[in-house]
């Protein structure tokens, strides 16, 4: 197991972060969740400035910069937190963002896209349901979809039949099943990643100056 202090972050080692954390009004059935790409460049004062950190690793980490629970600048303690469980870690938009940035370097944004798009979809006004449930089914579970997630056979056909018909909880059984596989596949590699360990040292620097 890789050891949790590590040197100064290598942020041009880390790749750059262009999915969307937040699913809100997708656009078209092949639209895609990561199309405002954004790569920026390392800050000059990298080693004095945790907001610049943050933002030359993940653009977009704006709206995450704040603690969930003060209006402190995110702290290690709440980074720590994410370790915890992934339940913890999706709690907040900053996790959303670092971890969606990590199963961007695995090739698999996809699971997390989706799993936002349906905890969205539960918010979604009666009207509107049909409308959404076929954009996401389109989008992620269609067996031609682009961003297909890996369920299996009877749970794509099972979800097919609940949209024509869509209610709240059309998409529950899917979801259940990508929460899982990130739970017990992504979640463990990501703790181990410099993505996580790289943040949480910087963080854990920066508290002590």
């Amino acid at each position: 197991m890789r050891a949790a202090a590590i040197s100064t972050p290598r942020v041009d080692k880390m790749p750059g972060m262009f999915f969307s954390a937040n699913p809100k009004n997708l656009k078209e059935p092949g639209h895609s969740l990561l199309d405002d790409k954004m790569q920026k460049k390392r800050p000059k004062n990298f080693g004095m400035d945790v907001k610049a950190y943050l933002r030359s690793m993940i653009p977009h980490l704006e709206s995450g910069m704040k603690s969930s629970k003060s209006k402190d600048i995110l702290s290690a303690e709440e980074v720590m937190q994410w370790s915890q469980s992934l339940e913890k870690l999706l709690a907040t938009q900053t996790g959303q963002d670092v971890f969606g940035n990590f199963l961007r370097s695995e090739f698999s944004e996809e699971n997390i896209e989706f799993w936002l798009a349906c905890e969205d979809y539960k918010k979604t006004d009666s009207g509107l349901l049909h409308c959404k449930a076929e954009k996401i089914y389109k989008a992620f579970v269609h067996s031609d979809a682009m961003k297909q997630i890996n369920i299996d056979f009877h749970t794509r056909e099972s979800t097919a039949k609940k949209i024509k018909s869509p209610t709240l909880t059309s998409f529950d059984e899917a979801q259940k099943i990508i929460y899982t596989l990130m739970e017990k596949d992504s979640y463990p590699r990501f703790l181990k990643s410099d993505i996580y360990l790289n943040l949480l040292n910087h963080l854990q620097a920066n508290s002590l100056k």
